[in-house]
C-alpha cells in the first residue's frame, strides 16, 4: 500500500507535501520534481505484484 500525501504550493517554487501519517516537507520544484518520479515509479511496481493465491 503506498503513502498518502497532499501537496500544497506555498510559493512559485516551493511545495509542502503532507503526509497521512502527520509529517510534511518543503520542496523546491527540482526536489519535487523526484519526489513525484519516486511516487510514480513505486506505485508502478506495488502494481505489477500479484498475489499468488489469484
Amino acid at each position: 500500500m503506498g503513502i498518502g500525501f497532499n501537496m500544497n504550493r506555498i510559493n512559485p517554487n516551493q511545495t509542502q507535501i503532507f503526509f497521512d501519517d502527520g509529517r510534511y516537507e518543503t520542496l523546491t520544484d527540482a526536489e519535487l520534481e523526484a519526489f513525484l518520479s519516486e511516487a510514480s515509479l513505486y506505485e508502478h511496481e506495488e502494481s505489477q505484484i500479484q498475489d499468488p493465491f489469484n
